[in-house]
């Protein structure tokens, strides 16, 4: 266990004896990299890291952070590891530091360490012309940076995130994913990070596992995860309608080629060598090119054939999301 700093062996998590949020999942994570759980509301990421983070107990199943186990040794586990949560815990009545040294507090950092380190951080997270206002008159960006900076006072080894851009403008979630790839560059850090922005894990993660209703579905590389789709789209329209199935299958790089409501989806290999050649080998046949686009596998579509639905049809409804999360809070008393 020494070359992963997570490893979940059928990690499970049963609420009221009926409700299974976490489904004997198994995954590990790799030292120095940014590793995403990808799924929309409901799915069991925040359920999964608050067992990382030993703030819940595995109904089965074991797992280890840093070689130590989340069950039996949980305070060695708490000590090594920094947390963002989703919601925000900071103290609105103290100010950005106030609210850093309260947490070295709770964590026992002595008080001039803490406040060393609370400078760092402020720096860090461009909050420093802000240290000394209170935190209610933050906005929801610089709340975050807060939290971010927060969940680094212990100079963690690893660092979990939860849903970290949640509810964020465009603007503040790209400067969020810039302090991330930046914990990860400058200091080394493993990040293990939730969420339901498809773009977001396509540019931060190195590994994403898609989970769904508890299941880990796939775990790659956002690469890897593209190309399992087997390569590029080419929607492809002709004049003439007559069937150019057999023309098309014969030209390089052509995997498949399939007719749909009066186009041809053809997918190659490598679209952009392969779209010139199907125009040329058309041409030469007389035929008359009346569509044609590129489409680059997603992450939506990645999702989509995992799945058999999108992200966003995935989504649950706010009512059904809060009767799980009323369930859950009922379970934990």
């Amino acid at each position: 266990m020494s070359e992963d700093v997570i490893k979940a062996e059928g990690l499970t998590k049963i609420f009221n004896h009926n409700l299974v949020a976490v489904d004997h999942i198994n995954f590990s994570v790799k030292q120095g990299e940014i590793f995403g759980f990808l799924g929309p509301n409901g799915a069991g990421k925040t359920t999964t890291i608050n067992m990382l983070i030993t703030v819940l107990k595995p109904t089965e199943g074991h797992a280890y952070i840093l070689g130590k186990d989340i069950a039996k040794e949980n305070m060695e586990v708490r000590n090594s590891i920094g947390v963002v949560p989703q919601e925000y815990t900071a103290d609105e009545d103290l100010t950005g530091y106030e609210n850093i040294l309260l947490c070295a507090d709770l964590y026992g950092i002595p008080r001039e360490i803490a406040k060393r380190r609370a400078v760092e951080l402020l720096e860090l997270v461009e909050l420093t012309a802000f240290k000394d206002k209170r935190v209610q008159t933050y906005s929801g960006g610089m709340r975050r940076r807060l939290e971010l900076a927060c969940g680094l006072i212990n100079r963690p080894k690893l660092l979990f995130l939860d849903e970290p851009t949640l509810g964020l403008d465009v603007q503040t979630r790209t400067a969020t994913w810039n302090y991330v790839r930046k914990l990860k560059k400058e200091y080394g850090m493993t990040l293990f990070m939730t969420t339901h922005y498809l773009e977001e894990a396509d540019a931060l993660c190195d590994r994403i596992a898609i989970i769904d209703h508890g299941k880990i579905i796939v775990t790659g590389t956002p690469e890897e995860l593209k190309e399992s789709l087997g390569g590029d789209i080419i929607t492809l329209g002709i004049q003439k309608d007559v069937d150019i199935t057999g023309l098309v299958k014969k030209i390089p790089h052509v995997k498949e080629v399939r007719k749909e409501n009066g186009s041809y989806l053809i997918k190659s290999e490598n679209g952009e060598v392969t779209a010139p050649l199907i125009i040329e080998a058309l041409r030469k046949e007389g035929h008359v090119v009346t569509k044609l686009s590129l489409t680059k596998p997603t992450l939506n579509e990645v999702y989509l054939q995992y799945t058999g639905k999108s992200m966003r049809d995935a989504e649950e409804s706010p009512e059904a999301v809060f009767a799980q999360r009323a369930t859950m809070r009922r379970a934990r008393k």
